[in-house]
């Protein structure tokens, strides 16, 4: 017998590595187990449809709440009411709960250790809340729970509005100031992401959207938009056009922002294929170059179109269109051959004949209605001054636009921004996707909604819901 400890092989540390990574692996898992057996599941869902509805507040009497995630699922983890009958407060846009004698809106459940219990709330919007789109911890409460262990967390914990255009087969992404786990200050540059062209034939839920983010050589989420001058960077108008050779070109108008949210420089930008990202072209504009105002530009969202003579056009504008020009490259890149619009100031509520004021959304194309259809969020609406949304049709982009529909509104919380989505359905579809940006920003809120918070929300409206017909009076 060799005195002294045995000498291992590679091949036998390998071994062992591997049963140690096991044992460990089995252990988190029965530690996960019973963990989530500790927990008691509550779903709540669509009255009717079953859909599972994210963003919903359960509240108890002792101000503990917890948020539904994008199964409509909170992993409840109370010891104290374990077992007890427990009154909820159901709290969230768009959904509600008979009220009580008293008018409280709730539900009585009695949690228990591994107890899956299930709570209907009736939809009071026209829009259905489909989920999150980006944020940290879209399945948290599942994931709590055991399940969607699949989920990868992408490191984005929340980021303004965003930007979208169709660009040699595949769509791109770029959202706005972005927050980041590692220090409150995060991307300022825009983020970038390219995803799937392909259109959602089979809409189920939950709603699980992956992007291919931009990293940098670190595998760190980087910007795609760092242009000259100190400050955000911050992009609009984002569309793919054709130049002269028939290449594809990306293209954006950029804004250069300082303390507190005050613009100095506006301009035009191309997207670098080699180096994934964009760089400026020219500037249009710059403070105390001897024009106070900012001149019209390709800003906004983009929408192609053409016209009876066969011409193709690109509009911008955000929600209505103010400025148009041929959809090229060199016709873009040219402010001579742009054709400044003026949009609708004001639309009509179909409800009381109300003007309403828009203030941000985009429009499309909508072959199922046969018209173009506008979403856009109504400037000082009430009872939120930034999240109220509506709806209205129009014959052709610049107008006229008929009755606007409320589809959507917020207890004083902010849903800026909205932006169509026909790219991601079928052109005939009856289904109309649109995304916002929530957040706690410029409104009363005192609250904000973890997670969610300052993060895009998608939503869908059914065309042949009743409720949209008086948008479609001619």
């Amino acid at each position: 017998m060799i005195g002294g400890p045995q000498l291992l092989s590679r091949h036998g540390l390998r071994l062992a590595a591997r049963r140690c990574l096991g044992l460990a692996l089995i252990l988190r898992c029965v530690a996960g187990a019973a963990m989530a057996a500790d927990l008691c599941s509550i779903t709540v869902v669509e009255q009717g449809s079953g859909w599972p509805v994210p963003l919903v507040e359960l509240r108890t009497t002792h101000l503990s709440r917890w948020v539904t995630d994008n199964a409509g699922v909170v992993a409840f983890d109370a010891p104290e009411l374990m077992g007890r009958e427990t009154w909820f407060d159901v709290r969230a846009d768009g959904y509600e709960v008979p009220r009580d004698g008293f008018g409280m809106q709730g539900v009585r459940l009695r949690p228990a250790p591994g107890a899956t219990l299930r709570v209907e709330v009736r939809r009071t919007s026209l829009a259905r809340r489909l989920g999150r789109l980006t944020g940290a911890g879209l399945f948290a409460e599942n994931q709590k729970l055991g399940l969607r262990s699949e989920w990868k967390e992408s490191g984005v914990l929340g980021c303004d509005s965003v930007q979208v255009a169709a660009h040699r087969g595949r769509l791109f992404w770029a959202w706005g100031d972005t927050t980041l786990a590692r220090y409150p200050l995060g991307i300022f540059d825009m983020l970038g992401a390219t995803s799937s062209a392909a259109i959602w034939t089979n809409l189920a839920p939950p709603i699980a959207f992956a992007f291919d983010l931009f990293r940098d050589g670190e595998a760190q989420l980087r910007g795609v938009a760092r242009l000259p001058g100190s400050g955000p960077t911050w992009l609009s108008g984002c569309v793919s056009l054709p130049d002269r050779m028939r290449r594809s070109r990306l293209v954006a108008a950029y804004m250069k922002i300082k303390p507190p949210l005050e613009a100095y420089e506006t301009g035009l930008c191309v997207w670098n294929e080699e180096k994934a990202s964009f760089e400026r072209l020219k500037a249009t504009w710059s403070r105390g170059a001897g024009k106070d105002s900012k001149p019209a530009m390709p800003e906004g969202h983009a929408s192609l179109w053409t016209d009876a003579s066969g011409i193709q056009w690109v509009y911008f504008g955000n929600p209505l269109p103010t400025l148009r020009c041929r959809a090229s490259f060199e016709a873009w890149e040219d402010p001579s051959a742009w054709e400044s619009l003026r949009p609708q100031e004001t639309l009509a509520s179909a409800a009381d004949g109300k003007a309403i004021k828009p203030h941000s959304g985009s429009i499309a194309w909508n072959a199922h209605r046969g018209r173009w259809v506008a979403v856009f969020m109504e400037a000082f609406g009430r009872p939120s001054a930034f999240g109220e949304l509506w709806y209205s049709e129009a014959p052709a982009p610049q107008g006229p636009w008929g009755p606007a529909v409320k589809v959507l509104s917020h207890a004083h919380y902010t849903f800026y921004n909205p932006r169509l989505h026909p790219e991601l359905t079928a052109p005939d579809s009856s289904v109309l996707l649109f995304e916002g940006t929530y957040t706690q920003q410029f409104s009363d809120v005192k609250e904000p909604t973890p997670r969610y918070d300052y993060n895009q929300i998608l939503y869908s409206l059914d065309l042949n819901d009743a409720g949209l017909r008086p948008a479609g009076a001619r």
